[in-house]
C-alpha cells in the first residue's frame, strides 16, 4: 500500500522580482507646460529612485483541494490533518473499545443522526489509559497517533473513560487530561460542536464500581467547560443489556444496536441530528 502524501504549506509565498542594473535607461525627466524641467525624485544615494512596482496578489492554496485520503501538515498547529471528501457532514468520534467496531452503539447512533463518521478510537485508550501503540487522548493528538481532519467538521464526540477506570486513574488524572483534550479541539476546530458520552457502566446500586464514578466525573467535567454530555453510567442496568455482555463490559450486536438507538434518541432530543443544507 503507498503511505499517503504529506503536503507542506511554506509560511509566506514569496514573489521574486529581478530587476538588472543596466538593461534599462532611466528616461529623460520630462518636460513641464511652461518649458521648466521637471526634475525627477532623487533617492538618498543621489540617484534618481525607482518607480515602485505593484505587487501582484497571489492566490491563496486551499488545502481542501487536495485529494482525498491526502496528510496535509496545517501550519497553524503543525500537526498533520486527513482531507476528507464531506468534512461539514462528519462527525469525529474519539474513543475507546465501546467506539471502535465499525458496529458500535456510538458509531452506529451517528450514523443514524444523518453523520458520515470519521473514527480515531482505540481500545485501551482513555483520558488518562494508553497503550503501546496509542497515548492517551490529548498525547494521541499532539503526537499524531491518530490523524484528525483538516477543515471543520460538524460534529467532534468524545467517548470513553472505561480504561481510566479499570486502571485506577485519579479524579485529579482524569480531570486535568479532560480539560487539556476538550480545550485543544476547542482551539483546532473553534466552529465545531463538540458533545461528550460518559463510561457505559451497570449504575451505582448495580454494582457500576468505578465506571460509575468516572462517568459522574466527567458529567461535571463536561458541565464546567459548557460541553454537552450523554450520561450512559446506568445503562447496562437501566437498559437491560446485561446478557448481551460478551465479557462484563463489552457488547454484543445485539447490545451495540439497543444502546445504539438509545443514544440517537438522546441525541436528538438534544438537537445533534445533522442539520440539512440550506437550499438556494
Amino acid at each position: 500500500m503507498h503511505k499517503p502524501r504529506v503536503f507542506t504549506l511554506a509560511a509566506s509565498v514569496i514573489a521574486v522580482g529581478v530587476v538588472l542594473a543596466g538593461c534599462a535607461q532611466v528616461p529623460d525627466a520630462p518636460s513641464a507646460g511652461d518649458g521648466k524641467q521637471v526634475v525627477a525624485p532623487v533617492a538618498p544615494s543621489g540617484s534618481p529612485a525607482a518607480a515602485p512596482i505593484p505587487k501582484k496578489s497571489v492566490p491563496q492554496f486551499d488545502p481542501s483541494t487536495l485529494p482525498i485520503g491526502t496528510l496535509y501538515k496545517n501550519p497553524a498547529n503543525d500537526r498533520n490533518e486527513v482531507i476528507l471528501g464531506d468534512v461539514r457532514h462528519t462527525a469525529v468520534l474519539i474513543g475507546d473499545s465501546q467506539s471502535e467496531p465499525p458496529g458500535s452503539w456510538p458509531r452506529t447512533a451517528l450514523a443514524d443522526l444523518g453523520y458520515k463518521v470519521y473514527s480515531v478510537a482505540r481500545g485501551g485508550t482513555g483520558y488518562v489509559a494508553a497503550t503501546k501503540a496509542a497515548g492517551n487522548y490529548i498525547d494521541a493528538l499532539q503526537r499524531g497517533d491518530w490523524v484528525l481532519p483538516y477543515g471543520a467538521p460538524a460534529l467532534i464526540v468524545i467517548e470513553g473513560g472505561g480504561n481510566d477506570a479499570s486502571r485506577n486513574a485519579s479524579d485529579e488524572q482524569i480531570t486535568a487530561n479532560a480539560n487539556r483534550i476538550i480545550a485543544a479541539l476547542k482551539k483546532q476546530y473553534p466552529q465545531t460542536r463538540l458533545a461528550m458520552i460518559g463510561t457505559l457502566a451497570r449504575g451505582a446500586n448495580a454494582g457500576g464500581g468505578r465506571r460509575t464514578q468516572v462517568d459522574t466525573l466527567l458529567r461535571g467535567i463536561a458541565a464546567k467547560n459548557g460541553t454537552p454530555f450523554f450520561s450512559v453510567g446506568d445503562w447496562i442496568t437501566k437498559y437491560q443489556v446485561a446478557g448481551d455482555l460478551i465479557d462484563g463490559v463489552h457488547l454484543n450486536p445485539a447490545g451495540h444496536a439497543k444502546l445504539a438507538g438509545v443514544l440517537a434518541a438522546d441525541m436528538a432530543a438534544a438537537g445533534f441530528t445533522l442539520q440539512a443544507d440550506p437550499t438556494h
